[in-house]
């Protein structure tokens, strides 16, 4: 029993019901009903980890979420975040971040991880990190693939956020769980293209207007390409890191 974190899910969904959100999950079934698990989570806008948790309510579950340090740091969401058990990842102490995730899986419990660590502009599966599978491979753990569609018409990446009533139909596969197998590499590999595979089967049955910036340019829409976001996310990093060796000298 977490009777924070059930408390939290109810907030939830009630939000989600003044919202108007309309859900359909499938797989939901390859959740574990015990042991450890990591959940891999394709990243599309800021409100995925919140509709990634509901395939684990399934077999009454709860995800234990990595997240960047800064969110543990708001004085209203970080008292928060540490009473639900998620997991502060400080990028400049990765090591106890990937260690505190490895402890967690070994305990048991299911932890969510987004592989592209960061939001894809172009709503296509990004590059992968190898840490989801190299978890996975030291703690003796499957990997859960799961896949949203719709989440980046809420809130994404450089654009309003949506969180009035706006009846969005958010669509949720969770896959087959994949057994850890060495090297990390090729696990990372087959983990991308199941994901790939489980995105384009949602997106069948998505309707997609022609040029909405939240749909993908490979259907018509205006969101830039896989390489094109790339770019995007390369100059953002480049000019991040220019603003801080620029702090420093004033320092």
């Amino acid at each position: 029993m977490d009777p924070v974190y059930r408390t939290v899910i109810g907030i939830a969904r009630t939000v989600f019901a003044f919202e108007g959100l309309k859900f359909s999950v499938k797989g939901e079934q390859n959740i574990p009903a015990s042991g450890g698990a990591v959940i891999a989570i394709n990243h599309t806008g800021y409100m995925d980890f919140t509709y990634a948790g509901l395939p684990a309510r399934t077999p009454k579950r709860y995800i234990r979420f990595m997240a960047k340090k800064e969110v543990f740091d708001n004085k209203i969401s970080g008292p928060i975040m540490r009473a639900l058990k998620h997991i502060p990842v400080d990028r400049g102490a990765g090591a106890d971040s990937y260690k505190a995730a490895v402890d967690f899986l070994k305990r048991g419990e299911l932890v969510g991880v987004y592989p592209e660590a960061t939001i894809s502009r172009s709503f296509e599966i990004k590059e992968f990190k190898s840490g989801a599978a190299r978890m996975a491979i030291e703690a003796g753990v499957p990997i859960v693939p799961v896949v949203i569609w719709g989440a980046q018409r809420v809130w994404t990446k450089g654009y309003p956020k949506r969180l009035g009533r706006t009846n969005t139909p958010i669509s949720i596969a969770v896959g087959e769980p994949i057994a850890p197998f060495e090297p990390a590499s090729e696990l990372t590999a087959t983990l991308r293209s199941t994901m790939q595979e489980l995105l384009l089967d949602l997106q069948k049955d998505y309707d997609h207007p022609a040029g909405e910036y939240w749909v993908p340019a490979r259907l018509g829409g205006s969101a830039p390409t896989l390489e094109q976001a790339d770019k995007m996310d390369a100059d953002e990093a480049e000019a991040k890191a220019k603003a801080r060796e620029a702090r420093k000298s004033e320092g």
